[in-house]
C-alpha cells in the first residue's frame, strides 16, 4: 500500500515552511550596500552589541561577549570568559575590564584584561593597559602606562625590600666613582 511518507526525498522534514515575503523596493528609498563585504565587522556568535548610533552613560555590566560600536562613557565591566570588542567606529571614555579585551577604535581610561589585550591598526588607546599578553598591529596608538606579563607573587615586604636594596646599591655606586674622581 503506498503511504504519503514514502514519496518524500530522504532528509526532508515534516515541519511546515514559513513563506519568504518579499518586500517591494521603492526606487526612492535606495538600499546602501558596503564597497566590501570585510567592512562589515564580523561578531562572535551570541555577543551583545552598542550599536553606531548608541550612547551609555553609565556603568555597564554583562557576562557575555560585547561588542561597542557607539559611544560609552562610564565603566564597563564583562565577567566570566567574556571578551570586548570596541569596533572601528566605537568611541570609549571609561575603564573597561574582561578576560580579553580587542580595540579597533577610540579608548580612553584604564583597560585591564584578565588574559589578552590587542590593539588592532585602526585602535587608539589613551590611559593605562594591564594585562597578561599585550598585541599591537601596525598603525595602532598607544600613550600611557602598560604592565604586561605575569606578575609574580611576591609579599609587600619583598618588594619594598628589593626597592631599598636597589636604592642603596644605586649610593653606594655614585659614592664610590665620585671618591675615585676626586
Amino acid at each position: 500500500m503506498w503511504k504519503k511518507e514514502d514519496a518524500k526525498p530522504q532528509g526532508v522534514s515534516d515541519s511546515p515552511v514559513a513563506p519568504v515575503s518579499s518586500a517591494p523596493v521603492s526606487s526612492n528609498n535606495p538600499v546602501s550596500t558596503p564597497a566590501t563585504p570585510t567592512a562589515i565587522p564580523v561578531l562572535p556568535r551570541g555577543a551583545a552589541c552598542i550599536s553606531h548610533g548608541i550612547k551609555i552613560k553609565g556603568e555597564v555590566t554583562g557576562s557575555e561577549d560585547l561588542y561597542v560600536d557607539g559611544v560609552v562613557e562610564g565603566k564597563l565591566t564583562l565577567t566570566t570568559n567574556s571578551c570586548l570588542t570596541v569596533g572601528p567606529n566605537g568611541s570609549v571614555k571609561a575603564d573597561l575590564n574582561a578576560r580579553e579585551i580587542i580595540v579597533r577604535g577610540k579608548v580612553e581610561g584604564k583597560i585591564t584584561a584578565r588574559d589578552k589585550v590587542q590593539l588592532g591598526s585602526t585602535g587608539q588607546v589613551t590611559g593605562e593597559v594591564q594585562t597578561d599578553r599585550l598585541t599591537i598591529e601596525d598603525g595602532a596608538l598607544l600613550r600611557g602606562k602598560v604592565e604586561a606579563g605575569k606578575q609574580l607573587s611576591k609579599a609587600p615586604e619583598a618588594k619594598a625590600a628589593a626597592a631599598t636594596a636597589t636604592s642603596k646599591s644605586s649610593d653606594t655606586m655614585s659614592m664610590s666613582s665620585g671618591t675615585a674622581a676626586n
